[in-house]
């Protein structure tokens, strides 16, 4: 009975080691994840920290002595200034970090406060964009010296006391930020779900009924059924992504809590709306000419979907750096990457900040990888060992 275990075992090993495809099936979960893992790190690093070159610049109204050496504590560029609406302006066009507002000779009527008088305390007013990063960073930074300092005070001011307006960022700021963080990541992976639920079938699914046999033996050219099948799958693709992504943007103001006010798509108008159409037509256009590929080398539809789970996980990683960056940070060379570029493009579309030599750059290069991906698949067509293989 043990020689009749170890026999089978034996088998089963030899058979499972054997096969390359096997082994790298059972390897690759773990290092993609430790890839993917490792690269969320480093971007969530980047997305909520600055550079660290890079110094906030504050403008002060009303700076007082007392206030000058706390501040310099920051290491902020912290400039003079009494012109407070062009600040508040350049702080919501996110070209100042923050604006620091303090009451007209601040230091003699905190000296003459008394806090059991009853009446309100001086207020300093802090400004800030919730929207950029280095704003809500600066603007932590200095609430924090701020609180620290009236506490030594014994709460001789306030800090954003009375529920003014102190964040300056617009709604429409606010609503790219939350959908350029969010869109990408989830349109890509709409896109992805509705390619690789209809390309496998159409070759794998095709070579293992033995179907795709008699259609080769047809008058039709190679490249036109390749560009055919290509084509029809998108369509197909197209139409199961347009509805996730409706059903997506419809139901994010119930995701946040209803801040219909705040998450809104009725922010964009026809401009962005046609601009992210051509992208992610070109996009499913790429992610069915890589499916196609790849089915065309399996033999069945179950294997074609194994080949396909290396590239679901790259897009998901694409995605996510979509979600830590923003588009315009690299040259124009950064649209020439497929699937990359669609990334950028949709972040720069939902934030307000698409670049449209960009767009034109990422649509030619997708357009590129589609017609040599249309190609390549034909001459796999013409390929007995690819296509019969066994």
């Amino acid at each position: 009975m043990r020689n009749g275990v170890l026999t089978i075992m034996k088998k089963e090993l030899d058979r499972f080691f054997g096969d390359r495809r096997m082994v790298f099936s059972i390897l690759m979960p773990g290092i993609l994840i430790y890839v993917m893992y490792c690269f969320m790190g480093v971007a969530m690093g980047d997305a909520f920290g600055v550079d660290e070159d890079y110094t906030p610049t504050v403008r002060a109204a009303g700076l007082p002595a007392s206030m000058e050496p706390l501040l310099q504590q920051t290491g902020f560029a912290v400039t003079a200034g009494e012109d407070e609406a062009a600040a508040r302006e350049a702080v919501a066009a996110q070209t100042l970090d923050l604006l620091l507002v303090f009451p007209e000779d601040f230091d003699r009527i905190t000296a003459d406060y008394e806090v059991s008088s009853g009446l309100p305390a001086p207020n300093v007013e802090i400004y800030y964009n919730s929207a950029a990063t280095s704003s809500a960073m600066a603007y932590q930074a200095v609430t924090g010296l701020l609180d620290a300092y009236e506490a030594q005070m014994v709460n001789k001011f306030d800090v954003n006391a009375g529920g003014g307006a102190y964040d300056l960022a617009t709604v429409e700021d606010t609503a790219g930020s939350i959908f350029s963080m969010m869109m990408p990541l989830l349109l890509m992976m709409f896109l992805y779900s509705g390619c690789a639920a209809v390309a496998p079938e159409s070759i794998a699914g095709e070579k293992e009924r033995g179907t795709i046999a008699t259609m080769l033996i047809t008058p039709i050219r190679r490249s036109h059924i390749a560009l055919g099948k290509i084509l029809a799958l998108a369509v197909i693709a197209m139409i199961s992504a347009a509805s996730s992504t409706v059903g997506t943007i419809l139901s994010l103001p119930k995701m946040m809590g209803g801040l219909t006010d705040t998450v809104n798509a009725a922010i964009y108008g026809a401009r962005e709306y046609l601009l992210l159409a051509a992208v992610i037509l070109s996009t499913v256009l790429v992610m069915v000419t890589i499916i196609s590929l790849l089915s065309a080398f399996a033999k069945t539809i179950k294997e074609a979907q194994t080949y396909a789970v290396p590239f679901m996980l790259l897009v998901m990683l694409l995605g996510i750096s979509g979600m830590f960056g923003s588009s315009g940070e690299q040259g124009l060379w950064a649209y020439c990457i497929p699937l990359y570029n669609s990334v950028q493009c949709m972040t720069g579309i939902f934030s307000f900040s698409v670049l449209p030599a960009g767009v034109a750059v990422s649509l030619g290069a997708n357009a590129a990888v589609t017609l040599a991906g249309v190609l390549v698949l034909a001459r796999m067509f013409n390929s007995e060992r690819i296509i019969f293989a066994k």
